[in-house]
């Protein structure tokens, strides 16, 4: 069976990443010290290649979010056919966190106004990276509804590792390329990861063990 995350650690997942986000907020708009840092690891990183480009597509809309949509599809299958009181509200969830997205990443651009590293044409709005916030949250969502219909530790495992690897391939592949500074990246990943846990905080994604539509317990278990 597996468990509900303990109340000290999601918020120690909730606040670590937000903290983290306004630290690095603070350091972009007011022009910090760390941005010089930042400006070093990405003239040592940037090497654009086909390879890269490739990674960092995976960033999409066109690519991560069919991927959410189809994950999306199969939870509202499986748990309407388990008869699951409130199937429907992990994948609709899920739906809204994505759509909703742009809404928060578009305001937080056009504010922080950040240019973009010297691979790119001149222009502001690179931070955070959408691309990270847009691979981290569909491969994120998508990984969350899979993980309680997956029956075995290792498929849960590998679903684990597969979503981490879809997004730091993204990561890398943008700052690899130039497309953005790594603490662009960084702060994609640290207001995903806040949204994501708050996200598996709601009925569903809790962990409570599945249940069969006669009732009784499922003989496979949710994330462990």
């Amino acid at each position: 069976m597996s468990h509900p995350a303990r109340p000290g650690r999601r918020a120690l997942l909730l606040g670590v990443p937000a903290v983290l986000f306004l630290l690095i907020t603070w350091q972009v708009v007011g022009h910090g010290p760390l941005l010089r840092a930042d400006a070093r690891l990405s003239r040592d990183l940037v090497h654009p290649d086909g390879f890269a480009q490739f990674l960092s597509d995976l960033g999409d809309v066109q690519v991560a979010v069919p991927v959410l949509v189809a994950a999306i599809g199969y939870a509202l299958w499986r748990g309407r056919a388990a008869g699951h009181p409130r199937w429907w509200l992990p994948p609709l969830a899920a739906a809204a966190l994505m759509a909703l997205l742009p809404a928060l990443v578009v305001p937080l651009k056009d504010w922080a106004a950040r240019p973009g590293t010297p691979a790119v044409p001149p222009a502001t709005g690179y931070y955070p990276s959408g691309h990270t916030a847009t691979a981290a949250v569909a491969y994120g969502c998508a990984t969350l509804l899979l993980l309680p219909w997956l029956r075995t530790r290792a498929a849960r495992r590998t679903a684990r590792a597969l979503c981490a690897a879809l997004v730091l391939g993204t990561s890398y592949g943008l700052v690899r390329h130039g497309y953005h500074w790594p603490l662009d990246v960084l702060a994609g990943w640290c207001l995903s990861a806040v949204l994501l846990t708050a996200l598996s905080a709601l009925p569903g994604f809790s962990g409570s063990s599945r249940r069969t539509s006669s009732g009784t317990p499922s003989p496979s278990s949710g994330p462990s």
